[in-house]
């Protein structure tokens, strides 16, 4: 792990200050000063120090997040929009969402300080699957939507073909509420398809990541994954990983 990284991920400051940090002198590893800001850290074997006082690496956690609408999925933005940072200053450690969602979005976000589980449930070749709940005005031509699951679209110069997409339940009003459930996680996709088929995109609520579901959370809250559903996120990273790596000796 790059120094930089170890010291952001023991929750000494942002990467950005802890290259500072580490030109002025003030890290020593194994007794050591090291200026070097490639310099790879082994966690398991290498005491880090700063101003004498050793690091310690957190624990990995992981959190359920319902992003309530209206916020940047970042944890900082330099024209001082709204971000998710908010919410997450009474965790106990320094985290990131896996993901993301956009501004007028809202719904579920996984965080967490695991970089290599983030890596695998945001690869593209791993398709994971996301599952929404849009609610567009006005309803879509039954047609053009089962022709965007035969044919896909091509959004970003790749064809997209939604896994689901059905009508759930009309609305007095004119508004019809849909389940989509996409593998791609290409920007605001789901708005791009409903456009596509000439509807406007009321309110848009993620309710899967995954084998994660937002479950009991009102926006703005956050709470820790249960034992079972850790237990269940780290066999489907497996099950996607031992997949992914018998595709490939079947390739090769």
């Amino acid at each position: 792990m790059r120094l930089s990284k170890f010291l952001a991920y023991c929750g000494v400051a942002s990467r950005r200050k802890t290259k500072d940090l580490i030109l002025q002198g003030k890290v020593k590893i194994n007794g050591k000063v090291v200026c070097d800001l490639s310099y790879q850290v082994d966690p398991e074997k290498d005491v880090v120090e700063i101003d004498g006082k050793r690091l310690i690496p957190p624990p990995k956690v992981y959190y359920l997040f319902y992003k309530p609408r209206g916020y940047m999925t970042s944890l900082f933005d330099p024209h001082e929009r709204k971000t998710i940072a908010k919410f997450l200053k009474s965790l106990p450690y320094r985290v990131f969402p896996v993901g993301r969602l956009d501004k007028e979005s809202e719904g579920l976000l996984l965080l967490t300080n695991d970089g290599d589980l983030a890596h695998s449930l945001l690869h593209p070749r791993f398709e994971v699957k996301r599952t929404y709940l849009v609610w567009v005005k006005p309803k879509l031509d039954k047609t053009r939507i089962e022709e965007l699951l035969k044919n896909g679209v091509i959004i970003e110069d790749k064809k997209i073909k939604p896994l689901v997409f059905e009508k759930l339940k009309s609305k007095k009003n004119g508004i019809c509420i849909y389940k989509v459930v996409v593998k791609e996680g290409i920007k605001r996709e789901v708005r791009k398809m409903v456009a596509f088929l000439g509807g406007e995109v009321i309110k848009l609520l993620r309710i899967g990541f995954g084998p994660l579901r937002l479950k009991g959370l009102k926006p703005g809250e956050i709470r820790k994954l249960t034992e079972e559903e850790k237990r269940k996120l780290f066999e489907f990273i497996e099950a996607l990983q031992e997949k992914s790596s018998s595709n490939r000796s079947i390739t090769s």
